[in-house]
């Protein structure tokens, strides 16, 4: 009898190990797995067919960052804008916020971020975060570093981000 309850949480494990082997499957940030004893990191994967629709590229201080976009009216807003050069500036010790110098498409919710998060503030000011905050932001995307990364890239003065096609 449990030598048969072993082997049926033995065959589940297994089933549920294969099942997150889809080529297209969409993960969770920085979910970890578990594959011969090493754990390997995983950022964001989105399937191709939504890379190209929101294809656009984020450089902060002429370092090329990865970014995962949001898929709605406000980034789209944002990709018809390209190429756009924002100089950003520090506030609050952990987060970098800048002028677009456009309106957006904006839809805030009150929003706790973290590190990484792009959002809209106001309707015309993109804000990359380094630290966290909590107020009503439209969520534009995510960089895939980490918090450490984002602090070194972010927390050391004024920067200029770049979002191109």
């Amino acid at each position: 009898m449990i030598k048969s309850k072993i082997l049926g949480v033995a065959g589940l494990t297994m089933l549920i190990l294969l099942s997150g082997c889809s080529a297209n499957q969409i993960t969770g940030e920085n979910s970890v797995v578990e594959s011969h004893g090493q754990s390997v990191q995983n950022n964001m994967l989105v399937k191709s067919e939504q890379n190209k629709e929101m294809a656009m590229k984020m450089m902060i201080n002429n370092l090329e960052v990865p970014v995962s976009w949001e898929q709605n009216p406000s980034t789209e807003n944002l990709k018809k804008l390209l190429p756009l050069t924002i100089k950003m500036s520090m506030y609050g010790g952990f987060e970098q916020v800048g002028s677009i110098g456009h309106s957006l498409i904006r839809n805030d919710t009150p929003t706790t971020t973290q590190y990484g998060d792009i959002v809209l503030y106001s309707g015309d000011k993109i804000v990359i975060f380094y630290g966290s905050n909590s107020w009503a932001y439209t969520r534009l995307g995510h960089i895939n570093l980490s918090q450490q990364e984002m602090t070194d890239l972010l927390s050391h003065g004024d920067v200029t981000i770049k979002i191109t096609e």
